[in-house]
């Protein structure tokens, strides 16, 4: 039921097939897409199913797959929150060494006497003082490039010159607007000569080309007032930290994937260790529930799984020897009774024969003698059936007993059976109707043993049925005949449907058994069923009545896959057109 389930669940890929616009896409694809497209969806169900499969039965698996997952998450995040730490102090140090070498810069500047930067100059004059400092403080910095110089000029250069410095470098994209703002105001708050230290105002940018002199990237533009009428800026490509930042990075990924491999192989052999004991613990189990009560399992060591291994080889040790036990019990229980029966034969032969004599002669005794003799002669008859079926139902218990099958005609059975039935159902006013099929329900069957069943279900039929009639249905298929008795009479409570075949089992313990039975009955019958390979079940309803279904296969030996007939309270109305309806037909020779 949980599989059908389970089936019937749709994802989203089968949703949006089995939509209207998803019907329309596939038709305008062509056949052999759509197959492929068929065909991947199938196997994509096959190993899905396959590795859910593998999930829920595999330990190991779990665990494994588990800490592989939190091993790698834990490491991402370890990982992310180590390159950031690592990004902000190379940063940090970027940041302090370029505001160093600002201020270098700018002090040299300021101490060259043949610049001026502290007196006003013509814009001509600005410009070259301009361009000397740059060129000076750029050289510095050698082929590495590992920073740029740009300066400014507050006043304004000829020709609308402000800045100087690198020309394939695109200034005012590169240097931030508020770095200029805030270096434009540490210049016009303070008092700009020799005495007066300025301070460096730095932010992060992007080093910007003019179209085709490179490409840009992350940089730090660190600014300082020069005197006056000029204003400083270093700008520092991060290449170097992007370089370091990212070599960090892939050692951080490869040790981080070779730890996480470390720890599944970790966690897999952990794991191997306590799931291989508990493997061979459920092995040696289904060994000793298949009947190998000789199975133990090895015990290693004194640890906690050795301590498993030793309990379940005392319990296997203790179950063996219960099991024996009461096999050695049974053993003489069925003994006992087959002796007991087999000894009681004899005296109960020549109980019987005074029996006889006695109730032949009841009516030479006064009123009270002879019902003596007829009650004696009724209770010696039920004591013998009881003695018939305790040896036969001690022949099951011994595995002795035999099946002798012919191809006989079940209906045919059923007719022969019905006559120890139909003398009970006068007695009690009722009337048993049969619907067989007028083709006869040939199958392979041990006749004395299908007979038995078939006369105790009706007699129970008819006892319980409280004088209403009882309906006898027949059927056959192609592997299996099947006859049902139905009764409409006390029926059965809920759980008695297994129980009613118990031995000397009673639905109503105060209730009298009108035809002297022995209790074994249905017990002995469910046996007879079993020998064939059939089924013998039971339905009921309290104030519905009841139904007993008794399916054989037709060939000895096959198995049963259904039965041709419905175990509930309609198969006689369902079965109905198979033959027609007889209140009890003629006997057969």
């Amino acid at each position: 039921m949980a599989a059908a389930s389970t089936d019937r669940q749709q994802d989203w890929i089968t949703t949006v097939v089995r939509s209207p616009f998803g019907k329309s896409v596939l038709r305008r694809l062509p056949a052999g897409v759509r197959h492929w497209l068929f065909t991947g969806r199938r196997w994509q169900r096959h190993i899905v199913a396959q590795l859910r499969s593998r999930w829920h039965r595999s330990l190991q698996l779990r665990v494994v797959s588990t800490t592989l997952v939190l091993s790698a998450l834990v490491i991402a995040v370890l990982g992310f929150f180590l390159v950031l730490s690592i990004a902000n102090g190379l940063q940090t140090s970027a940041e302090a060494s370029a505001r160093s070498q600002v201020e270098s810069g700018a002090a040299f500047a300021s101490n060259q006497t043949s610049w001026h930067v502290l007196e006003p100059q013509t814009q001509f004059d600005s410009l070259i003082t301009a361009e000397a400092i740059a060129r000076a403080l750029q050289q510095s910095s050698g082929s590495t490039g590992s920073y740029l110089v740009f300066i400014q000029l507050t006043n304004g250069g000829p020709v609308g010159v402000q800045w100087v410095g690198q020309r394939a470098v695109n200034i005012t994209a590169t240097i931030p607007p508020d770095l200029i703002t805030e270096v434009g105001n540490e210049q016009r708050l303070h008092r700009a000569d020799n005495d007066y230290t300025a301070t460096p105002w730095s932010e992060p940018t992007t080093l910007t080309y003019a179209p085709g002199f490179g490409s840009s990237g992350p940089a730090l533009a660190v600014g300082e007032p020069l005197g006056p009428y000029y204003q400083l800026y270093y700008v520092f490509p991060f290449t170097g930290q992007q370089s370091t930042l990212v070599l960090v990075q892939r050692i951080l990924v490869g040790v981080g994937l070779a730890l996480v491999v470390l720890l599944a192989a970790i966690a897999s052999l952990v794991t191997r260790w306590v799931v291989l004991p508990v493997r061979h613990a459920a092995q040696a189990a289904q060994r000793v529930s298949a009947g190998h009560l000789e199975e133990r399992m090895q015990v290693l060591g004194v640890d906690d799984l050795a301590a498993l291994a030793t309990s379940f080889n005392d319990m296997a040790a203790s179950l063996q020897a219960k099991l024996r036990e009461l096999e050695d019990l049974s053993s003489v229980q069925r003994q006992f009774v087959s002796d007991v029966s087999h000894e009681l034969r004899t005296p109960l032969a020549t109980i019987k024969m005074a029996a006889d004599l006695l109730f032949e002669s009841r009516q030479e005794l006064h009123a009270a003698g002879g019902r003596s003799a007829e009650l004696l002669q009724s209770q010696l008859e039920r004591f013998e059936e009881l003695l018939v079926d305790l040896l036969e139902i001690s022949r099951y218990d011994a595995g002795a007993a035999t099946l002798d099958a012919d191809l006989v005609d079940v209906c045919d059975l059923v007719r022969r059976s019905a006559d120890d039935a139909q003398q009970l159902a006068e007695r009690k006013g009722s009337r048993i109707e049969f619907r067989l099929p007028a083709t006869g329900c040939f199958a392979e069957v041990d006749r004395r043993r299908v007979e038995r069943i078939l006369r105790n279900i009706l007699i129970n039929a008819v006892e319980h049925g409280e004088g209403k009639d009882v309906v006898v249905t027949a059927a056959i298929d192609s592997a299996a005949v099947a006859v049902s008795v139905r009764d409409y009479g006390v029926g059965l409570r809920p759980g008695e449907q297994q129980r009613v075949f118990e031995r000397f089992w009673r639905a109503d313990p105060a209730r009298t058994r009108a035809t002297g039975g022995t209790g074994l009955g249905l017990a002995i019958s469910l046996e007879d069923a079993r020998l064939h390979g059939g089924w013998l079940q039971a339905w009921g309803e309290p104030g519905k009545g009841s139904v007993f279904r008794l399916t054989l296969p037709r060939i000895v030996g096959q198995e049963l896959a259904g039965s041709p007939l419905p175990l509930g309270p309609d198969e006689a109305e369902i079965a109905a057109p198979l033959g027609g309806a007889d209140s009890y037909p003629p006997e057969v020779d």
